[in-house]
């Protein structure tokens, strides 16, 4: 499983991202991680997209996602 983050959006407070798995592309908001300052936090937020990649996959796995 591949992702691409796209920029953060504060009016949202998410970022764009696409998914990649063989052939499957999924594209989604994801909420963005922010710091206690109210700032984006650019390595959480990655690290928040990789657990929701993992979530992405067994979908697609189970056909949820095509």
């Amino acid at each position: 499983m591949k992702f691409t983050i796209g920029s953060y959006d504060k009016s949202t407070r998410s970022v764009s991202v696409t998914f990649t798995h063989q052939s499957v592309r999924h594209a989604r908001a994801v909420n963005a991680v922010l710091k206690a300052d109210g700032s984006y936090d650019a390595a959480a937020t990655k690290s928040r997209v990789a657990e929701v990649a993992s979530g992405v996959l067994a979908k697609i796995a189970a056909g949820a996602i095509a």
